[in-house]
């Protein structure tokens, strides 16, 4: 049983050696890759439609998404959105009527 972790221990430790030593010759360090940037960014040009929004994808980081890319375009869908909401309550306040109150009023004395 010793022999055989003796064994295994030198071909583990040839195969590391093996791997750092011929592995690296003329190779260098691997080359620095530009990021991804967000190809297809919701349009400023006109409102966001929900086809911009469903086609909207994010490029991979090393966590996960770029922060600045995703905070970017839930800026603009928060913008467009309250501009939205403004309208409609712009519009539903246009359609009802004003409310008038009435008051009584008390009868005045007459002589």
């Amino acid at each position: 049983m010793f022999l055989f972790l003796v064994i295994a221990l030198a071909v583990v430790v040839a195969a590391v050696t093996l791997a750092v030593v011929g592995g690296g010759e003329g190779t260098g360090p691997l080359p620095e890759e530009a990021p991804q940037r967000l190809h297809d960014p919701l349009p400023w040009d006109r409102p966001v439609t929900r086809a911009d929004v469903d086609s909207l994808r994010f490029p991979l980081a090393a966590r996960g998404y770029r922060m600045s890319d995703v905070d970017d375009a839930l800026g603009r869908l928060a913008a467009e959105l309250a501009e939205r909401d403004a309208r409609i309550a712009d519009l539903e306040a246009a359609l009802t009527p004003p409310r008038v109150s009435v008051e009584k009023a008390a009868p005045e004395d007459t002589p």
